[in-house]
């Protein structure tokens, strides 16, 4: 039987949660150095927490050192009452990395990594419109994803433990061995893979594993990632932020708020919109105070389309269970054919 999530966390665990947000392989003593905790302490609180699912760790590529790939965002309009169909068969997808249901419970924002223009052919030709529920869709290629909002902590550690946290210099993206695609692939699966393990499954040592990683992280070729529900570090309210910039101020806005620490994505995208920010706050007002003191005095934006999210289908690649389990095998079935899904491996 699959265990039972978390339904609450205390103060400490969610520190400890924060730590391993921002350093998704940090080791317990490491953890327990920026804490301030003992390292036992850590690996009671933290371990358990693993092992029911309450946290998962992964890795996202990033596209541009990935040609191949297509990184797109979705706006999908639905049937209300297939919605929740639609976005499961698009979170059991492969090619999927976030798949939310918007506030408005007709539409989903899915964020996609395709394997080149075809497959991007095929989704936006065949697969949607083949979807009954599905009334129309407008794309968004990701130009530039500006990674500093990825070290979010959701605002439970000091400026001095953030501190403690601060990455590795960035280096010059190594160059491809044959060796990076079982140690992705690997890390996909379970982001704190021993180094041992990824050894064996690269065919390598541990000692090269685990430099290689450190190469392949530090040139941000990939994105180490823990995925957790949200609302057991107090977050209960998310929005999606369409912004439209005027192009010469794109650059300096998008620093400005990837650095917030309400603020979890930011990427330049095409479309209507220019820019798409990601906003986790701890309720409506403090999602209200965000808008209002953060994005009001930036006079480069010029339009804003904000998008409380309602419930998530998917984060960082990974599926969030509660989806799983409560997707049917009837109608769900047919969404998930007409979107190419295969449900049998989700």
């Amino acid at each position: 039987m699959m265990p039972i999530m978390r339904q609450s966390l205390d103060e400490t665990s969610r520190r400890i949660v924060a730590v391993l947000l921002a350093s998704p392989r940090a080791s317990w003593r490491e953890v327990g150095r920026v804490l301030g905790l003992s390292e036992r302490t850590v690996v009671r609180r933290a371990a358990p927490l693993y092992a029911d699912g309450t946290l998962r760790a992964t890795v996202v590529r990033n596209p541009v050192y990935f040609p191949d790939l297509v990184p797109i965002a979705l706006r999908i309009r639905c049937r209300p009452n297939k919605i929740r169909e639609v976005a499961g068969a698009l979170a059991r997808r492969d090619d999927t990395i976030w798949v939310d249901i918007l506030g408005g419970g007709d539409e989903i924002s899915a964020v996609f990594f395709l394997d080149g223009p075809d497959a991007c052919n095929t989704l936006l030709l065949r697969d949607l419109p083949a979807t009954d529920a599905v009334h129309s869709w407008t794309a968004h290629t990701l130009l530039r994803v500006f990674p500093t909002a990825f070290r979010w902590t959701a605002g439970l550690l000091s400026s001095e433990e953030t501190a403690r946290l601060a990455p590795a210099p960035r280096v010059a993206r190594p160059a491809p061995l044959d060796i990076d695609g079982a140690l992705i692939a690997s890390l996909t699966e379970d982001g704190r893979t021993t180094y041992t393990e990824l050894a064996r499954r690269a065919g390598t040592t541990a000692l090269t594993a685990r430099r290689r990683l450190d190469a392949l992280v530090s040139g941000q070729v990939v994105r180490l990632a823990t995925e957790v529900d949200l609302a057991l570090l107090g977050v209960h309210a998310e929005a999606l932020l369409w912004i439209t910039v005027q192009p010469g101020a794109l650059e300096e806005t998008a620093e400005t708020l990837a650095v917030h620490p309400q603020v979890r994505f930011t990427a330049a995208t095409t479309g209507p919109a220019n820019l798409l920010v990601a906003v986790a706050a701890t309720d409506l007002d403090a999602l209200y105070a965000f808008l209002v003191t953060t994005i009001g005095p930036l006079s480069g934006i010029t339009a804003i389309d904000t998008t409380p999210l309602l419930a998530t289908a998917k984060r960082t690649g990974l599926t969030r269970r509660s989806h799983r389990r409560t997707a049917g095998r009837g109608r769900s079935q047919a969404c998930a054919d007409d979107l190419g899904s295969d449900p049998a491996g989700a």
